[in-house]
């Protein structure tokens, strides 16, 4: 279980898209919240958007309140509402956006129409904003992304879309260690499976390659001695696929390095 600073605040939001994920349900500890709204019976833009609703305010508060925002959820969209909760407490954050893929499709370059596939323009204004409105989301401008790794862009149009845009894309993690970061507050975005698959293998959507542990635990370390993260997200590997509980053991460790012992 994590323990961490007092200045941390942990809410655990138990769903894949608008499908709750019971898997995750254990790893809320003492003092941690969690997202677990009632879902309409709608379409799966209404039902996510109900689900995100409970994750804003409560980033704000958290912020407000002088802590450290954490969210563990269960995929990239829920980094929409992190995103509208930093701006209700007027942070207009760097976005390190930690993944095997872009997440930069739209339903014009999407070849399966995946919409956890699309967080990442939606939060720049690309695409489907549906669930940007709901939170109130304002697009953070492109400048103010870095997508590292994305060793998995869907080709051609993803990564022409990604080699066209204002993201500073940056295919090796280990060059966040180098790369100026500015003087602002940072956001941590971090899907799991950016991880290499044989150190983490229990992800939905694993791509050869990846850096091992040891690789990201440096730069997390790295940005941990900035002092300015001032919330993290992460988007969680898949418990049904991890019958040992490897992977996440591997995932909380790394946490435990970015936010500091």
């Amino acid at each position: 279980m994590l323990a961490h600073p007092a200045g941390d605040r942990f809410l655990l939001s138990p769903f894949f898209l608008d499908r709750p994920e019971p898997g995750l349900a254990h790893l809320a500890g003492e003092g941690w919240g969690v997202n677990a709204p009632e879902l309409p019976a709608a379409g799966q833009l209404e039902r996510l958007a109900a689900v995100h609703r409970g994750i804003a305010p409560w980033v704000a508060e958290t912020l407000a309140a002088g802590g450290r925002p954490v969210l563990l959820a269960g995929d990239c969209c829920a980094a929409v509402p992190v995103l509208a909760g930093l701006q209700r407490a007027g942070i207009e954050p760097l976005l390190l956006w930690f993944d095997a893929h872009g997440d930069f499709n739209t339903p014009e370059t999407t070849p399966s129409g995946f919409l956890g596939g699309m967080p990442l323009a939606m939060l720049v204004g690309r695409g489907e904003q549906a669930l940007c409105q709901a939170v109130g989301v304002r697009s953070l401008s492109e400048g103010r992304v870095i997508l590292t790794d994305a060793r998995d862009l869907d080709r051609p149009r993803e990564a022409a879309a990604v080699a066209s845009s204002r993201l500073t894309h940056l295919p090796q993690v280990g060059g966040l260690r180098e790369l100026p970061l500015g003087d602002g507050p940072l956001w941590v975005h971090w899907d799991t499976d950016v991880l290499s698959p044989p150190a983490a293998p229990a992800q939905n959507y694993p791509a050869p390659g990846g850096p091992p542990p040891e690789e990201l635990a440096l730069v997390f370390r790295h940005l941990r001695a900035t002092d300015r993260v001032v919330a993290v997200s992460v988007s969680c590997w898949n418990p049904a696929l991890d019958g040992d509980r490897s992977t996440e053991r591997v995932c909380l460790d790394l946490l435990t390095e970015l936010l500091g012992r």
